[in-house]
C-alpha cells in the first residue's frame, strides 16, 4: 500500500487555525492565507492536502467551495476535504467543486447505513470515513459525537469493520486525546487498525510532530498521515515528511 502525506489546513472564518483537542475556545490563528499555503504545499512536493471547514463542522453547510475550487485548479493538489457533511447532496456538491475525496465525519457514526449507501453511490475512492475516537479505561475505543460531548453506542472496532465490509478504502482516525497536542501519534492504535482492516488505507491523525512520527505511522501499516500544527509552527518541514 502506498503512503500519502496530507498537509492540512483547518479554516475558520476564512483564517488558518488550529484547535486544541477540537475545542473552539482554544484556537490558535496562523493567518488568512490558505490559498498561498496550499500552493506552497504543492511547491514542496505534496500531491494531496487535507482541508477542513471548521465553521461547517459545528453548524453544517460547507462554506469553502470557492477556496476548494481555487486550490484544486491553481495548485494542482488533490484535495481531501470535509466539515458539515450531512446529506448526499453535500458530497456531490464538494466533488463538483473540485474535491478528490470527501471526508464524512459525524454522520458516519450516527447514520452508517446512509454513508454505506454513499460509498456505493460515489465509489469508495471518493470518500474518507472519519472516526474520532477516545480510549476508555477498559481499553475500548469509543466514538464521541455532538462535538465530542456524547458517546455513540458502537465502538471504533465494530464500526470500522462494518465499513470495511461495505467496501471502505480510506479511514481517517483521530485520537482525540492527542489532537493538537504535538505529543506524537498513537502508534499502538494505528498498528491495531492497520491489522484489523487489511486493504484499508488508515490515515494517522493527531499528535504528529516530526518526520520520525510519520515514519512510525508508515512502518505499522498506515496509508497516510495528517500533518497540521507541526507544519504550521515550523517544527518539521513538509519535505522532511515526504522523504520518510
Amino acid at each position: 500500500m502506498s503512503f500519502t502525506v496530507y498537509p492540512a489546513l483547518d479554516i475558520r472564518e476564512g483564517r488558518v487555525v488550529r484547535l486544541l483537542q477540537g475545542d473552539y475556545a482554544q484556537q490558535t490563528t496562523y493567518g488568512d492565507d490558505p490559498l498561498p499555503r496550499a500552493k506552497a504545499f504543492a511547491a514542496a512536493g505534496a500531491s494531496w492536502m487535507h482541508l477542513v471547514d471548521l465553521d461547517a463542522a459545528r453548524a453544517g453547510g460547507y462554506t469553502l467551495a470557492p477556496l476548494l475550487s481555487a486550490i484544486a485548479s491553481e495548485s494542482g493538489l488533490k484535495v481531501q476535504t470535509g466539515g458539515g457533511i450531512r446529506r448526499r447532496d453535500d458530497v456531490a456538491r464538494l466533488l463538483d467543486a473540485g474535491a478528490a475525496r470527501v471526508v464524512v465525519g459525524s454522520v458516519s457514526v450516527r447514520e452508517p447505513e446512509t454513508v454505506i449507501g454513499w460509498l456505493q453511490a460515489f465509489g469508495a475512492e471518493r470518500l474518507t470515513i472519519a472516526l474520532d475516537a477516545r480510549q476508555a479505561d477498559d481499553g475500548r475505543w469509543l466514538l464521541p459525537v455532538h462535538g465530542w460531548t456524547e458517546t455513540a453506542d458502537v465502538t471504533l472496532d465494530v464500526l470500522a469493520q462494518r465499513y470495511a465490509q461495505a467496501g471502505m478504502r480510506h479511514l481517517l482516525c483521530t485520537d482525540i486525546a492527542r489532537d493538537g497536542m504535538l505529543s506524537g501519534p498513537n502508534i499502538d492504535l494505528y498498528r491495531h487498525l492497520s491489522a484489523l482492516l487489511p486493504g484499508v488505507a488508515v490515515q494517522a491523525s493527531g499528535g504528529v510532530r516530526s518526520g520520525a512520527d510519520v515514519a512510525d505511522a508508515k512502518a505499522v501499516g498506515c496509508g497516510g498521515a495528517i500533518l497540521g500544527k507541526a507544519l504550521l509552527e515550523g517544527r518539521m518541514t513538509l519535505q522532511e515528511a515526504l522523504t520518510c
